[in-house]
């Protein structure tokens, strides 16, 4: 850009203050050229000393006057929406204490709303771009099978867990007893149903948008099953510790990429940056590892949720696990030299911890970048507007599907073994002659490994 004339005469200290003050701030631009005289920077329309030579020189002011502003007002809306975020995520991060404090029950219903509200945000995408073509029942037929899937998954999850409690009533006997076959029936009703609804000209968009139903049902569906309903029955600190995580890591990310962010981090998600990739990283650890700490220490998040059958509620009284029990851990040498510890006392949960972090803060972007991936291919910027700067509720959980999978995962490959209470379920719905039977098949096998009293091997 070139400069303009100057005039030759500097204005007065006690001028420069007075006009200093009649430039109205969102006038305020960068002076690109210097002045002959040198003086400060002033606004292109105000300048005092500087006199365009040319029309096209004031053009040029124009544009630059009008980019500045652009980013002005790009950094104001950055600003008001990170305020927006971060108090509509303390909100949200509040009611998720107050949801584990209420309970299995709270728990289970507000992941249900969660899970519909996500099959919801995406079945309406779908339906957005193609309602023009009419397609017959589609709508119907899709909330027709997450109806049937819910039946399937619940009932097997009550049937596994409360059997006991089943066997009490007589029509939930019935429901009990032939579950599988009455999940079957529904789901091939709605099968024939979309058979039945299928037109000549819609053959291959109908067969898309079921597909996209199904991959949605099954999608929505692990959260809800591998989280909740196995998870948080079997040991609430595995539901807890991973989702928290994951929302620990997207703040972070966040914070670090709004600080400190500079450099792309992936062509999908244009605002999400390096800097913020690694220090989410990094806080994420080490928030995994604290909180780890603090859950062990409670028997209501170490304990599995059980029933009391005399008051038919929920109990979570236990004696803790091992990986539940403080143990003391002998450091590298290499450590020991360091830091002049020689031995350090830990939950081994805080260890595996570390790997739920690292997967929740290395691998678990990428199913955000996955959702990142199927917005563009729909030319949208988020799936709803349900959470004022947050988009929708799939937005907030496109990761924790993939966190929820591997959590799955990795407890049945390092942590899990056989539970206890549900194959004690499992027995209670028996027959009293299959009951009796089996005890005194396990009676037999523990005598024979001396593990009863002598005063029971006597009577017997």
């Amino acid at each position: 850009m070139s400069r303009g004339k100057c005039n030759d005469t500097m204005p007065s200290k006690a001028n420069q203050s007075q006009l200093r003050r009649s430039v109205s701030p969102q006038h305020v631009v960068i002076f690109l050229g210097r002045c002959k005289s040198g003086y400060g920077v002033w606004s292109v329309s105000t300048c005092p000393y500087c006199v365009d030579s040319t029309q096209k020189h004031k053009s040029s002011f124009r544009l630059a006057h009008k980019t500045i502003l652009v980013e002005v007002d790009s950094i104001l809306h950055r600003w008001k929406n990170y305020w927006i975020r971060g108090v509509l995520s303390l909100a949200m991060i509040s009611g998720f204490f107050l949801i584990i404090y209420m309970g299995p029950v709270a728990l289970i219903l507000v992941v249900m709303t969660v899970q519909i509200k996500c099959f919801q945000e995406i079945i309406t995408i779908g339906y957005r771009v193609y309602h023009s073509y009419e397609l017959p029942w589609f709508r119907t037929l899709s909330w027709y099978f997450l109806i049937c899937v819910n039946y399937f998954f619940y009932g097997e999850t009550v049937a596994d867990y409360f059997g006991a409690l089943v066997q009490r009533e007589e029509p939930l006997q019935f429901l009990a007893r032939y579950h599988r076959f009455i999940s079957f029936a529904l789901y091939l009703a709605g099968f024939c149903m979309f058979v039945l609804s299928l037109v000549k000209k819609h053959y291959r968009l109908q067969f898309y948008m079921v597909c996209i139903s199904q991959i949605t049902l099954s999608s929505t569906l692990l959260l809800t099953f591998l989280s909740i309903l196995f998870h948080g029955f079997l040991l609430p600190v595995m539901f807890i510790v991973p989702i928290s995580i994951v929302i620990c890591n997207d703040i972070m990310a966040y914070l670090f990429g709004f600080f400190f962010g500079r450099t792309p981090l992936i062509k999908l998600s244009p605002k999400k940056t390096w800097e913020g990739f690694i220090g989410g990283f990094f806080a994420t650890v080490v928030f995994g590892f604290i909180l780890a700490y603090l859950l062990s220490q409670f028997q209501y998040f170490v304990c599995p949720v059980g029933v009391n059958s005399e008051t038919n509620g929920f109990t979570v009284e236990c004696e803790p696990s091992d990986i539940f029990v403080m143990h003391e851990y002998t450091l590298p040498a290499v450590v020991q030299n360091t830091l002049r510890w020689k031995t350090v006392n830990l939950y081994p949960f805080q260890i595996h911890s570390i790997f739920l972090s690292s997967f929740g803060s290395l691998i678990g972007p990428f199913g955000g970048f996955f959702a990142s991936g199927f917005k563009r291919a729909f030319k949208i910027k988020d799936f709803a507007n349900t959470i004022p700067g947050h988009g929708g509720i799939m937005d907030r959980f496109d990761c924790q599907y993939l966190m929820a999978t591997f959590t799955h995962v990795y407890i049945g490959s390092f942590i899990r073994g056989p539970n206890p209470s549900k194959v004690l379920q499992q027995l209670l719905m028996l027959r009293p002659e299959q009951q009796l039977s089996i005890f005194h098949t396990l009676h037999s096998q523990l005598r024979e490994r001396g593990m009863l009293p002598q005063a029971a091997a006597q009577a017997e």
